[in-house]
């Protein structure tokens, strides 16, 4: 893919957008409209051991693996991050990712902060985390209630999970306080544009450019 710079298309290396926040802070929905909205950012697609779910097809909203394979993809470091849920392993394969990121292509990645410094660890030149948080716990207990997909002990749960997790928000790049989803999605538009702009990602094609430009 290419940034543009005026009227200029530059060739470019892919962006990895790492999005965390606590549960109901907005990172799915932010996601989805990103996803919706530009062609040039995908989203990566996690391996896992569980058992495939009837709604779910196999390679769209996971690629359902064996633990042997698993396990295999792990020690040959053959994964950006991975953690183990109720039993069943997730990961993020590395290859597809990197495929993507030198065909100038962008990967979002809806992880917690734990996955985010996982893959910031494995490829840091190649990320821009971002964190969202709520504008007040009053207002995140009001959107967990109002999505009525959990019972009132795990809304208790995840309130006190948030606590916990906002006091990670050092370990990211960017900030975006979700207190309008108009203006938060604005923000998040505005740090891809930038990190699709940012000289190391476009340096191999600018060179070009330059001496076009001084010729």
């Amino acid at each position: 893919m290419k940034a543009t710079t005026g009227h200029e298309r530059l060739a470019r290396r892919g962006v990895m957008m790492v999005i965390s926040s606590p549960s109901g802070a907005g990172k799915g929905t932010l996601s989805r409209l990103l996803l919706e909205q530009d062609k040039e950012i995908e989203l990566s697609i996690s391996v896992t051991t569980r058992g495939r779910r009837p709604s779910e097809i196999d390679g769209v909203h996971y690629h359902f693996i064996e633990k042997s394979h698993f396990r295999s993809m792990a020690e040959n470091n053959e994964l950006l991050e991975w953690a183990e849920v109720h039993g069943n392993y997730y990961g993020t394969p590395r290859a597809p990712v990197e495929k993507a990121l030198e065909a100038g292509r962008d990967v979002l990645f809806d992880v917690d902060w734990q996955g985010a410094a996982q893959i910031r660890d494995r490829m840091p030149d190649d990320v821009a985390a971002i964190f969202i948080l709520p504008p007040s716990m009053a207002e995140l207990r009001s959107r967990l209630t109002r999505r009525a997909e959990d019972a009132d002990d795990v809304i208790e749960k995840r309130l006190v999970n948030a606590r916990y997790e906002i006091q990670e928000w050092t370990r990211f790049d960017y900030v975006v306080i979700n207190d309008d989803l108009e203006g938060a999605f604005n923000d998040l538009k505005s740090i891809l544009t930038a990190e699709r702009l940012k000289r190391e990602r476009i340096s191999n094609s600018v060179g070009g450019f330059i001496e076009r430009l001084l010729g």
